[in-house]
């Protein structure tokens, strides 16, 4: 299997890992199960795909938008978090 390589805000490029996404989303308040699917639907996605590279932001874009369907609650939880902690503007 090819590795799918991660461009970060910086432009360095770390390999994707879909565990980040996980723990992501559970800070939202998701449960595990959730976080899980959501990070899978999407690896699965860039594999299917043949995506060997992905900007972070168009990988949060992704996120949000499964995480948007699943749940309104846990989609603001990530916005503000991002904006709060992060200090960074929501991009999707």
């Amino acid at each position: 299997m090819s590795s799918i390589f991660v461009i970060k805000r910086d432009g360095s490029k770390e390999e994707f890992i879909p565990e980040k996404i996980v723990v992501s989303i559970i800070k939202t308040g998701a449960p595990v199960d959730v976080a899980r699917r959501i990070a899978k639907i999407v690896e699965g996605k860039l594999l299917e795909q043949n995506v060997t590279e992905i900007s972070s932001k168009d990988l949060m874009k992704m996120v949000l938008d499964l995480l948007k369907r699943e749940n309104e609650e846990w989609y603001r939880n990530w916005i503000i978090f991002d904006k709060a902690v992060k200090r960074r503007k929501p991009e999707a």
